[in-house]
């Protein structure tokens, strides 16, 4: 028995925050409802593939079922309705006014069922100026100032390796769906929710954007602590053209990197102000990475009390033994899952429902 066992989710969203949203709370119990189109969603034909299905699909809805109903028709509205008639949360992904023109807005949604926690997951959210501008995650990004931070030396902003606008509104929308559970209790009633990727985002810049967010000048990469413009929290590229990564300014650690390389006249640059002041510290810690190989450096570092990391790839990744020790890849029926974050204390192990295919369950 889940967490969430007990509560029933239609979903009608795709591909990324909805999806995510929602395999959590089926991940812990749930009965998910993925509402797609006749044709399915569009994610099912997305390679890499195994064991039959998209990795991505798979990974994202997990332990859901899934409902293929036309909206436009009379009978597939019939359907949502009779699905939504004992839920106890609605989640959809169109854009704003979609979802009211195919009938099954909050307003209609709460009249028939007053205790439904709705949730609607969109770019810029349901009102205001970009509220209809269209936009996936690195738009959003773009225009939340994100991306002019996710640069190069050389200033140019790069498609960002993370759908970090996606991922900001499918765990807020899961937050705010259990909050809306949670108040629920007390009042009887469910509760309407707009969730916005752009919203969603914005706290993620406190600790980088604070004079902008002040009414001050923005960030830029080359003089920010956290963006390139300190020594000890920056990449380097090691002799093999491989990378590894300072991560940790604490002056202790500096101390102990610059006297274990026979530098400690360096160690005052550590605690100025990140730029062109450490420089020169940069500099030396350019030309010292790159005498000996990634893989050499991990061994060198081995003994040393320093914030320092190997750049590893996916595969890489993957294959840690610390990644395996905590189960957070784990295989079933010939597939690959990544595990969930969430665990209780007391649990079993955790093992991957599959995920349907269309239409399996009406």
């Amino acid at each position: 028995m889940g967490k969430l066992s007990g509560i029933k989710v239609i979903d009608l969203s795709q591909f990324l925050p909805g999806p995510m949203l929602s395999v959590m709370m089926a991940d812990q119990g749930a009965e998910v409802v993925k509402v797609e189109p006749l044709s399915g969603e569009p994610v099912r034909g997305l390679a890499p593939f195994e064991a039959g299905q998209s990795i991505w699909f798979r990974n994202l809805n997990r332990g859901k079922k899934s409902v293929a109903l036309d909206l436009k028709s009379a009978a597939g509205c019939d359907a949502l309705w009779a699905l939504i008639d004992d839920a106890d949360v609605f989640i959809e992904g169109f854009r704003p006014g979609v979802v009211a023109r195919l009938g099954f807005g909050y307003e209609a949604v709460a009249a028939r069922n007053p205790r439904i926690v709705y949730c609607s997951i969109s770019a810029f959210g349901q009102t205001g100026e970009w509220a209809h501008h269209a936009a996936h995650d690195m738009a959003v990004q773009a225009m939340a100032g994100f991306l002019s931070v996710n640069d190069g030396p050389d200033g140019m902003p790069v498609v960002p390796g993370a759908p970090s606008a996606d991922m900001a509104a499918g765990l807020t929308g899961l937050s705010a769906v259990l909050m809306g559970l949670i108040g629920r209790e007390r009042t009887g009633r469910g509760d309407y929710i707009d969730v916005a990727m752009f919203d969603s985002l914005l706290p993620w810049c406190a600790h980088i954007a604070g004079t902008a967010v002040a009414g001050g000048e923005p960030p830029r990469s080359s003089s920010q602590r956290s963006l390139g413009g300190a020594a000890f929290y920056n990449v380097y590229e090691t002799a093999d053209g491989k990378h590894v990564v300072l991560g940790g300014r604490e002056l202790k650690f500096v101390a102990n990197l610059l006297n274990a390389l026979e530098r400690p006249d360096l160690i005052p640059l550590g605690s100025v102000d990140p730029g062109e002041a450490q420089a020169p510290l940069i500099g030396f810690l350019r030309d010292s990475f790159r005498t000996r190989t990634r893989d050499e450096w991990v061994a060198w570092f081995a003994d040393k009390d320093v914030a320092f990391s190997p750049v590893l790839d996916f595969r890489e990744a993957f294959s840690a033994p610390h990644m395996l020790a905590r189960g957070l890849i784990v295989e079933a029926d010939g597939a690959h899952h990544i595990a969930p974050p969430i665990r209780f204390a007391g649990e079993q192990p955790w093992v991957p429902a599959s995920a349907p295919e269309l239409g399996a369950d009406g």
